[in-house]
């Protein structure tokens, strides 16, 4: 049984990459180092200066052992009315259990606020709205996108101090690398290939963003609903915003609900004998 206030690695696992996931405050992590994967890094020493920002919201706490710091800090983030639950056994019990780890190495650079940033090309159709859910669900879900045409990313990433992505220009890390698009690349190198079915997301996302829509039977659907919403919306970061619930969906079945099938009769009412 659970100790009060605490999480299983398990549970939280299951809740990652959800809308409904609490936010993840890890207290032992430096910049670069493996990590849960969308937790924020926070200091235990600072914590009067950074509780006040997730009032409303429920977060777990991570750190080495899931005794040395975070049972304290959860209890301060309580005093101050946060939900707040320790990740049971720690860090150590997150990789002990075989859950996916989030290669902090990968990341780029934070702002002032711990947020990453990152660039791409204006008018997303698919990636660029993929990208940014998988960022904003598995690796941070404060992350800054900036939508500015073709020719201005890279000075735009250079000023800006952002990351580009989906761009096709040598320089450019997170891109299409031969048959795989940007969302394939991310998911790979940031760790993320573990969680239950994302391999087939990646998939649909490859499918309907490289013009192979018979890859697997979903890509065409998720064609005609991306290029649906861009033209639904002349604002890229409203875009953006109606996208997230497509991505949402669509990791929810590929993860709990591909077995199951739906008809006329399979809801019918039972017919009553006499």
């Amino acid at each position: 049984m659970p100790a009060l206030h605490s999480i299983a690695p398990e549970k939280l696992a299951r809740l990652v990459g959800t809308p409904g996931a609490p936010v993840i405050l890890d207290l032992r992590a430096a910049e670069g180092d493996p990590l849960v994967p969308s937790a924020l890094i926070r200091s235990p020493d600072t914590v009067e200066q950074w509780s006040s920002a997730f009032g409303g919201a429920a977060t777990v706490l991570i750190d080495a052992d899931g005794v040395s710091v975070a049972p304290g800090i959860a209890a301060w983030l309580r005093s101050e009315g946060i939900r707040a639950e320790v990740l049971e056994g720690g860090f150590a019990a997150w990789r002990a259990a075989g859950l996916p780890l989030l290669a902090g190495n990968k990341l780029p650079r934070r702002d002032a606020y711990g947020r990453t940033v990152w660039v791409t090309r204006a008018r997303p159709k698919v990636d660029r709205i993929a990208c940014p859910w998988l960022i904003r669900r598995f690796v941070d879900p404060g992350a800054r996108f900036l939508y500015v045409p073709a020719t201005d990313v890279l000075a735009v990433a250079r000023s800006m101090n952002a990351a580009p992505f989906d761009v096709a220009h040598d320089d450019v890390f997170w891109s299409h690398r031969g048959d795989c698009c940007t969302f394939d690349l991310m998911v790979e190198e940031l760790g993320l290939s573990d969680f239950p079915s994302m391999d087939y997301l990646a998939a649909i996302v490859r499918g309907a963003d490289t013009g192979r829509p018979d890859l697997v039977p979903e890509a065409a659907g998720l064609l005609a609903m991306s290029l649906g919403l861009s033209r639904m919306y002349a604002d890229d970061l409203e875009q953006l915003n109606a996208g997230m619930l497509v991505y949402d969906a669509l990791y929810r079945w590929c993860r709990d609900a591909r077995g199951e099938t739906h008809d006329w009769t399979s809801h019918a009412p039972r017919e009553v004998r006499a």
